[in-house]
């Protein structure tokens, strides 16, 4: 069986809050050993320690600054995340977009510090740039599909075939995720026959009545 990763985004829903956000990480926990799936979560960056010490599901920041030790006030500092319990960031995400040189210099500080970095785009171009950075994953997002309801592996498969098609040959190390409306079974099918290895889902289960319910939906197919 191919090895699917699910990143699942808290961002700043009231239902990923807190204690909330240690909730859907144990239910993150029991759905992927159920599945033999790689299921990991993104809380908000004061939740990570929260999180991280209470499960032993990969915890990801939602955002990192390149800046190192000293006056950089209001930035995160990529060792705090990582003494916090996060294994990896997402950085440009279509919330908190970034300039191309504030990604390579995140994605540089946390490959030092023997971290995960997965970048977010919105089109080819940008996962081709992206996939040059050489980050582990690159998560395909057209923004006009973020929390639409609307899966990307439907509305525009091309973008992410294409993306996989260009990220092989610019670094076929880096693997592509599906983003934007993902919340089902079928999704989660659809985006693998496209030739990504997984997913960066939010709302659909974050928001969910019963999370751990839609996580297996998730998973059914696979």
């Amino acid at each position: 069986m191919m090895s699917v990763f699910i990143l699942l985004n808290c961002k700043t829903y009231d239902e990923g809050t807190g204690a909330n956000a240690v909730k859907l990480a144990e239910a993150c926990r029991d759905v992927a050993e159920s599945a033999g799936v790689e299921i990991a979560i993104a809380p908000q960056i004061p939740d990570i320690f929260r999180v991280a010490s209470v499960t032993d599901v990969p915890v990801y920041s939602q955002h990192i600054d390149g800046a190192g030790p000293g006056s950089h006030t209001g930035k995160v500092y990529v060792k705090s995340i990582q003494e916090a319990g996060a294994v990896g960031s997402l950085i440009n995400h279509s919330e908190r977009r970034l300039t191309l040189a504030e990604i390579e210099s995140a994605a540089e500080a946390l490959k030092k510090n023997g971290m995960k970095s997965v970048i977010c785009t919105n089109n080819i171009a940008t996962t081709a740039a992206a996939a040059a950075i050489g980050p582990e994953y690159v998560a395909i997002e057209p923004p006009e599909l973020i929390g639409s309801g609307i899966p990307v592996s439907k509305a525009d498969p091309g973008v992410v075939t294409g993306s996989v098609e260009a990220v092989k040959k610019i670094n076929p190390n880096v693997k592509v995720l599906c983003g934007a409306g993902i919340s089902k079974g079928e999704d989660l099918k659809a985006a693998l026959e496209l030739g990504s290895v997984g997913v960066l889902l939010a709302s659909g289960i974050v928001k969910a009545e019963d999370p751990k319910a839609a996580l297996y939906d998730l998973v059914s197919l696979i």
